[in-house]
């Protein structure tokens, strides 16, 4: 088996990509979405055509209703040719705004149920600030789903996983982009502290008994895959599975169920001024936090600029 096949012995293989032909190739059970990744996609010839659907069929909506409908177009495209679930963002720009972030999902799922999407095979992807939180607390107390993203420290973390949220998305990537700049030092393997991250994150929920979904994300390397095998989920890039097709070494599991027992590591009692003053401690998660949410803004501006220059 090729390294793609042997990590779908211990993982679930999430598709990380707006672009729903290349998805078809790799056979992942879910897909990922957000705003950068649909921003990519429908300057594709390929996917216009459901960006100009979106906008004459709704004509006298607002910007971002049409975008709405887009995400929705998108997920449902997604979701005929993968058997699981897809995750679809609200905009980054409700981060801090509960009430607005827990509306934004409503009108989501309430978009793809009219479109005969069932909301079990839909995630709604909010930033994991304590906003974003307690607005995933709301959602799934009423069956809509949530996967808590921008998500770079165990506070973070446990926060999303007290909240009941189905899914976190902790990033590796960006976390390993931070201390490289940071240290100069190109971390590999298990000192990759992307990867410890994750691995922390995991070993504290099995620890624990908590029932979240963790998906690994943003990575830049297959080496950062292959020490998370066995962790619930990885969502990756198409480029990236690729390179795990191709190569048919070995895949060791380094993560599963029994793994977090022996973790040397005590429960934290998490509220909001904890989830705060921890999160201010972590200079990365607070500067990776804010910069992702920055990004995704600019990226759903974009797409607004288009979307306003077809009108």
């Amino acid at each position: 088996m090729n390294q793609l096949e042997q990590l779908k012995q211990y993982t679930t293989v999430v598709a990380d990509t707006g672009d729903f032909q290349a998805i078809q190739a790799y056979t992942p059970r879910d897909a990922t979405t957000n705003p950068s990744l649909i921003l990519k996609a429908v300057q594709k010839d390929e996917y216009k055509p459901l960006l100009e659907k979106a906008v004459r069929d709704n004509m006298d909506a607002s910007t971002g209703e049409v975008i709405d409908h887009l995400l929705v177009a998108f997920g449902k495209q997604i979701l005929r040719v993968i058997p699981g679930r897809v995750s679809t963002e609200i905009d980054a720009a409700l981060s801090f705004n509960t009430a607005a972030s827990v509306a934004k999902g409503r009108e989501l799922i309430k978009l793809y149920e009219k479109n005969g999407i069932e909301r079990e095979r839909v995630l709604i992807k909010m930033a994991s600030t304590w906003e974003g939180i307690r607005a995933s607390e709301i959602l799934e107390k009423e069956g809509i789903h949530t996967n808590m993203t921008l998500l770079f420290s165990l506070p973070q973390a446990i926060a999303c996983a007290e909240a009941g949220a189905k899914l976190i998305s902790p990033f590796v990537g960006r976390i390993y982009d931070w201390y490289k700049k940071s240290t100069g030092i190109d971390y590999e393997g298990a000192e990759d502290p992307g990867v410890q991250s994750v691995k922390r994150i995991y070993n504290y929920y099995r620890k624990f008994g908590y029932n979240t979904e963790v998906m690994g994300a943003s990575f830049r390397n297959v080496g950062q895959i292959l020490e998370l095998a066995g962790c619930d989920l990885l969502t990756i890039s198409p480029d990236l599975l690729q390179k795990l097709a191709d190569s048919n070494a070995p895949v060791e599991r380094k993560l599963s169920s029994d793994s977090g027992k022996n973790a040397s590591i005590g429960k934290i009692a998490m509220d909001e001024p904890t989830f705060r003053f921890m999160l201010n401690e972590d200079a990365m998660a607070t500067e990776k936090t804010a910069e992702g949410i920055r990004a995704f803004v600019a990226d759903t501006g974009k797409l607004k600029q288009i979307i306003s220059g077809m009108r």
